[in-house]
């Protein structure tokens, strides 16, 4: 199925305004399309997303990304989270070991080629997964990076599949509202400075006044990890890697 620009423009033009929730809802009704997922990180904000596809419907599938290199408090994280909001079809994703051993096998890839790494422990093993779905449901929001910043609520994925993002042009003191206001657990790691969680090895604190996201490969020309496609085009700074 190609592109359907007409249908993106029409989409977003009835939304504009509309609350998340609404959006959520809709779109695990089966509105735009049957097979419904929503991939999450359990990251720092993840819960926000999560607490309304509960809301909505809580047995839509929940792709959770298993790179092998996150930190154990987000593994842990995950499962408290599914279990508090009663999330019935976690599924966790992660790089077959074949790979992992012929591509991979000092576990030391990240040092060398981010992109590689990323491409091998999240792209391609999200990418398999996202075959069986007509609609993925993403928490992306503008103001995380450049290429974020024009981004719409409803967008074309691999040239077929409906991208919607539901927080698009929510802020992180929003996000913060919204879970004191239902009372959601945080992720451990943010109240020892972690604004934006992604890989152990490449993600560090964020000092006062900083980008949230200046603690996911700090030093390095990327902002990233290679999963959000859009007509094809990989939404990051540096070469897609092939």
């Amino acid at each position: 199925m190609r592109p359907d620009p007409k249908r993106l423009a029409a989409l977003n033009a009835f939304y504009a305004g509309r609350q998340a929730p609404d959006i959520m809802r809709d779109a695990v009704s089966g509105l735009f399309g049957g097979r419904v997922a929503l991939v999450s990180s359990f990251g720092a904000e993840s819960v926000v997303l999560l607490h309304m596809l509960s809301q909505a419907d809580a047995a839509t599938p929940v792709l959770f990304a298993d790179t092998q290199m996150l930190f154990a408090q987000t593994l842990k994280y995950q499962q408290e989270v599914a279990e508090r909001l009663g999330l019935l079809d976690v599924r966790r994703i992660a790089p077959a070991g074949r790979d992992l051993l012929k591509a991979d096998p000092e576990r030391k890839l990240h040092e060398t080629d981010p992109d590689a790494c990323c491409d091998l422990r999240k792209v391609r093993p999200l990418e398999t997964a996202l075959e069986d779905f007509d609609v993925v449901i993403t928490g992306r929001k503008r103001h995380q990076t450049a290429e974020r910043s024009t981004m719409e609520v409803f967008e074309q994925d691999k040239g077929w599949r409906l991208r919607v993002n539901p927080l698009v042009d929510w802020s992180h003191i929003e996000q913060g509202e919204y879970i004191d206001a239902h009372g959601l657990p945080r992720h451990p790691l943010v109240a020892k400075g972690f604004a934006s969680l992604g890989c152990e090895p490449c993600t560090t604190p964020v000092a006062a006044g900083e980008d949230p996201r200046a603690g996911r490969w700090r030093g390095r020309d990327k902002e990233e990890c290679g999963i959000h496609i859009v007509d094809g085009r990989v939404e990051r700074k540096t070469e897609k890697v092939a």
